[in-house]
């Protein structure tokens, strides 16, 4: 079903194949309902029946059918408030106090509960560089939490950052765990776990790299460039082979200079190139993210928490990936060296950050942390806009931005 798919005929609705539509619905009205295809819809609705919307469009007749009238339907009044497709976050390792690394059923009812409450209405579980075995243990995990009902955040599925990255741009993974790519590796993840490893984050001047790129692609997986200190050349190599993101573009990558453009030149100025961006006002300066912005086109840029244990919680000592972090006035930091460690975001935070800071449209915000991350991953069918027939994973917010309401596959997150 496409938008404004319901037909209004004679005070009763109908669906495009011309049944007759008498199933409950949930409606939010009285929005500024945010769509890709159709702008800000003022004063608009967004329907749903179980897990799948129906309606995205103006209000004009919608009451008055006899069908809307005489059926008990869910009526929810947005009040003016803006009404959005949920986050998706492709990049986060943990928060409130809990690591996918973990790789334990509980923590990742945690997880996905805490970031569910902030927008987030589906996830990539993001490793850290470690053992086999743990990375291991990590996706087993995904595979089998996968198959119950999620009941929050939906997990998609795994970011693999790590191990095969640079030693020169560790950042906060653990140096000690860093291999050149092992392909019998994710040869064997591929065999035993299809469909769970959604992105493999690599640094593509290692050696061995640039065929694991190109078998990667195969296999329907995103290969990501970060953690590198790959030349702008060796990118666009890497782009050949098949790479096609960028990692928290800026941060633990080669930097831009003006006779080598490095691994962000090339990640600026390549169009098959995705990135990613960790808008807190810490690891990148606001003027870079919007430079980013008007490089990149409006498809390529995705917006992500990084977050680590430590998201939502006090500022103290924790741990991430085997190192000491101190969070200190809400920057997380190796307690060694002082090199910034993931970040203490939720999506709506960096989301407003977006728009109040950096100064860019709802619209575009709402794209870079919904809809651009859908594409990347391929589910842009499903998830990551408001439009009739795909999931109803949708967010209210008042009109200063606050999250009011959040529903995942149409069911509300606060009420479970």
């Amino acid at each position: 079903m496409s938008e404004q798919s319901l037909l209004f005929r004679n005070g009763k609705i109908y669906t495009p194949d011309g049944n007759l539509y008498q199933e409950r619905l949930t409606i939010v009205y009285n929005g500024k309902i945010v769509t890709e295809t159709s702008g800000i819809i003022e004063g608009g609705i967004v329907a749903w029946q179980g897990e799948r919307i129906v309606y995205v469009g103006p209000d004009e007749g919608f009451f008055e059918t006899e069908q809307i009238n005489n059926q008990s339907h869910l009526l929810i009044d947005a009040e003016g408030g803006w009404v959005l497709p949920g986050f998706i976050d492709v990049h986060v390792h943990g928060g409130y106090g809990h690591d996918f690394m973990e790789a334990t059923v509980e923590a990742f009812d945690e997880l996905t509960r805490f970031h569910a409450a902030h927008g987030t209405t589906a996830i990539l579980a993001t490793t850290v560089t470690a053992p086999r075995d743990a990375l291991s243990d990590v996706i087993q995990t995904v595979h089998g939490y996968r198959s119950r009902d999620l009941r929050y955040a939906e997990l998609l599925g795994v970011h693999l950052e790590g191990p095969f990255i640079s030693s020169k741009w560790s950042g906060a993974q653990n140096p000690e765990h860093i291999l050149p790519p092992q392909s019998d590796w994710l040869e064997e993840w591929v065999r035993e776990y299809p469909g769970i490893i959604k992105i493999v984050t690599l640094a593509p001047e290692s050696e061995g790299a640039m065929s694991l790129i190109t078998w990667l692609s195969q296999q329907g997986i995103v290969p990501a460039c970060g953690h590198t200190d790959a030349t702008y050349d060796c990118i666009l190599e890497a782009v050949h082979n098949g790479l096609r993101h960028g990692v928290h573009t800026f941060n633990a990558m080669k930097e831009l200079h003006h006779r080598e453009p490095g691994t962000v030149g090339a990640i600026l100025s390549d169009d098959r190139i995705s990135t990613e961006i960790i808008a807190d006002g810490y690891h990148v300066h606001p003027a870079c993210i919007r430079i980013m912005t008007k490089l990149k086109r409006a498809d390529q840029v995705i917006l992500i928490t990084d977050a680590i244990p430590a998201a939502g919680l006090s500022d103290g000592e924790y741990t991430i990936a085997g190192l000491d972090v101190i969070v200190k006035d809400s920057v997380s930091r190796l307690k060694e060296g002082g090199n910034l460690a993931g970040s203490m975001l939720t999506m709506i935070e960096a989301f407003r950050f977006m728009i109040h800071v950096v100064k860019l449209e709802i619209e575009q915000v709402s794209r870079f942390a919904s809809g651009n991350p859908a594409l990347l991953l391929g589910i842009e069918s499903d998830m990551g806009s408001l439009q009739a027939g795909k999931l109803a994973n949708i967010l209210l917010l008042s009109p200063d931005l606050e999250l009011l309401q959040v529903w995942g596959r149409g069911r509300s997150i606060f009420e479970q």
